[in-house]
């Protein structure tokens, strides 16, 4: 991933923080989001995000990774905050924020897709594991595997 593409995704992430701290989910940082078995729930992402997750985020065993939970997860707290990927930023157990989180995520992944085609790399989304357990894949040419 270029440079200039990696600095335009972490500039639509703070646009995205932006726009949901404007809309105020309350999280009470019960760690729900990152168990996703346990909670019915699956993180998907693009392949751009998963670059930038890759290159910023804390040593992981991609043996170790499965779709029930977030590596990244430590006690109910995250440790790539930094890099992680819109769903996980637009994501909050709030039921008052609901709608307002699926408007935030589709127009985020339109730009996020927008990216993709300006600087000519291909479209993928898939659960966070796909990413994960492959991460030369996803680093040499972007393809997910599993």
């Amino acid at each position: 991933m270029s440079e200039t593409l990696r600095r335009q995704v972490l500039e639509l992430y703070r646009a995205v923080d932006a726009e949901v701290a404007a809309a105020g989910p309350v999280c009470v940082a019960s760690g729900r989001c990152c168990r996703f078995k346990e909670y019915g729930h699956t993180l998907f992402l693009s392949n751009l995000e998963a670059e930038v997750l890759l290159h910023d985020a804390p040593p992981y065993d991609p043996e170790s990774v499965t779709a029930d939970f977030c590596p990244f997860q430590q006690g109910n707290l995250c440790t790539a905050r930094q890099p992680r990927p819109l769903g996980c930023r637009v994501y909050f157990c709030d039921p008052n924020y609901q709608d307002k989180s699926g408007e935030i995520t589709e127009t985020y992944l339109r730009r996020l897709k927008e990216l993709a085609l300006v600087h000519d790399r291909p479209w993928l989304y898939a659960p966070l594991h796909h990413f994960l357990r492959h991460p030369e894949r996803v680093i040499s040419d972007g393809s997910p595997s599993d």
